[in-house]
C-alpha cells in the first residue's frame, strides 16, 4: 500500500513538473514573439485602440445583488469607444465584443495582436466577500505582490473554464494555482512602462474627475495581458459586493462618468506619447500586390478554432489560419512558386505531418491548384 502511494506520489510531481516546463517554454517562446513584433509596430502615432469588455455570454463575470458584471463592463466599453470615435477620428476602435457573446481569453487578445493595435484596455468589475470593499484599480501584467492582487487575477483568469478546449489551449496553465502565475509573470511586457503610464492617468481620472476611491496601479499575471503584444491595462471599475458603488456603476450617470474618464486618460495619453515620438520616422509597409498567387502548405484542420502559437504548431513559421466548410485550417508558408512550396511540404512531412499538402490563395481566396498554375505560369 505505502509502496503504491509513494509510485503515485512520484508520477504525480513528475506530471506537474512536466507542466510547469511546457509552460515555461511556452511563455518564452510567446516572448521572443513579441520582441519580434514590437520592432514591427514601432510607430509615432496611437491609430488603433482595442476595447475588451469583460467576460460575456455564458460567462457573467462577477455578481452583484441585481448586477451582472458582463453588461456594465459591455455599456462602459461601448460609451468608452463611442467617445474615442467622436473625438479622433484618425483612431479606429476595434471591440472584443459588442453584444452579449461569450468570447475565449485568449481569442481577445489575438484580436488585439492580429489587428496591429496600439493599445489593449481590458473593461472589468470587482468583487469580494465582504461589502466593505470599494473603490477602481488598474493592473498591468506583473507578478502580484499580495494576495489580493493574486486573488483579482484568478477571478479574471478562471474565465477560462467556460471553454471547452481550455486545458490543451492554455499550455496547461491552471488559473487556480498560485505557482502558475510566478511563470506567467516572469516574462514582464516589454511596453511595461507605457502600461503603467496608461494606468495611472486612468486612476487619476477615475479619483479626481469622477470621485472614487482610488486603489491604484497594480500588478498581476492576466493571461489577456501577457498575450498582447502592445500596452494593455485591465481596469476593475468597482466593487459590485458593495451596494453604494454597485447601484453607481447600474447608473446611466455612473457608466458615462466612468466611461469618460477611460476616454480622457487614453486621450492624454495619446498625445503625451505623439509628442515624445514626434521625430521618430514611422515604419512604412508596402502592401502586397493584388493578383499575386500564393502557394500554402496546409497541416493541420479542427473543428474548433486554435491559437496561432497552439502548442503543435511551435516551430513553424508564418502561420495562417481559414475557415472552410466549417473546419478551421492551418498553412505553414507563403511562396509564389509552386516549387518552393513542395520543398516545404516535403519537410512537413518529415516532421510528422505525414498529411501535408499544397493549397493556393489569390487574394486571400482559396483556388485551385490547376487555376493557381495557370495563373503562376501567365
Amino acid at each position: 500500500m505505502t509502496e503504491q502511494f509513494l509510485r503515485f506520489k512520484t508520477k504525480q510531481k513528475y506530471s506537474i513538473k512536466l507542466k510547469r516546463i511546457f509552460l515555461f517554454f511556452g511563455i518564452l517562446l510567446f516572448a521572443l514573439t513579441i520582441s519580434t513584433q514590437l520592432i514591427a509596430q514601432v510607430d509615432n502615432k496611437i491609430t488603433k485602440v482595442v476595447i475588451d469588455a469583460g467576460h460575456g455570454g455564458k460567462d457573467p463575470g462577477a455578481l452583484g445583488s441585481k448586477s451582472k458584471e458582463k453588461n456594465i463592463t459591455l455599456s462602459v466599453a461601448l460609451k468608452t469607444g463611442k467617445y474615442i470615435e467622436e473625438n479622433f477620428k484618425d483612431v479606429k476602435v476595434i471591440y472584443t465584443r459588442k453584444t452579449d457573446k461569450f468570447i475565449e481569453l485568449h481569442k481577445r487578445a489575438q484580436i488585439a495582436n492580429e489587428s496591429g493595435a496600439d493599445v489593449f484596455i481590458s473593461i472589468h468589475c470587482n468583487s469580494n466577500k465582504s461589502s466593505a470593499p470599494r473603490g477602481s484599480e488598474t493592473y498591468v501584467m506583473g507578478l502580484h505582490k499580495t494576495q489580493d492582487n493574486l486573488d483579482v487575477a484568478k477571478t479574471e483568469n478562471a474565465a477560462i473554464f467556460y471553454e471547452d478546449d481550455y486545458k490543451t489551449q492554455y499550455e496547461g496553465f491552471n488559473p487556480n494555482a498560485d505557482e502558475d502565475y510566478i511563470l506567467l509573470s516572469m516574462f514582464q511586457s516589454a511596453t511595461i512602462n507605457e502600461s503603467i503610464n496608461l494606468a495611472q492617468k486612468v486612476e487619476t481620472q477615475f479619483r479626481d474627475r469622477v470621485g472614487r476611491k482610488d486603489r491604484g496601479v497594480k500588478q498581476a499575471g492576466f493571461w489577456v495581458l501577457y498575450k498582447t503584444t502592445m500596452p494593455g491595462i485591465l481596469i476593475e471599475l468597482g466593487f459590485l459586493s458593495n451596494p453604494a458603488e454597485e447601484k453607481f456603476l447600474m447608473s446611466e450617470e455612473g457608466q458615462v462618468y466612468m466611461a469618460s474618464a477611460i476616454y480622457r486618460a487614453f486621450k492624454e495619453y495619446k498625445q503625451e506619447f505623439e509628442e515624445a515620438n514626434k521625430d521618430l520616422k514611422p515604419v512604412v509597409t508596402k502592401e502586397e500586390p493584388k493578383q499575386i498567387v500564393y502557394f500554402r502548405v496546409q497541416f493541420a484542420s479542427y473543428k474548433k478554432e486554435r491559437s496561432l502559437d497552439f502548442r503543435k504548431f511551435r516551430g513553424l513559421k508564418d502561420i495562417r489560419m481559414y475557415n472552410e466548410n466549417g473546419q478551421y485550417k492551418y498553412t505553414t508558408g507563403n511562396f509564389t512558386s509552386f516549387d518552393d512550396a513542395v520543398v516545404l511540404k516535403e519537410e512537413m512531412r518529415k516532421k510528422g505531418f505525414k498529411d501535408a499538402f499544397i493549397v493556393a490563395f489569390l487574394d486571400e481566396k482559396k483556388i485551385s491548384l490547376k487555376e493557381a498554375r495557370e495563373l503562376e505560369g501567365k
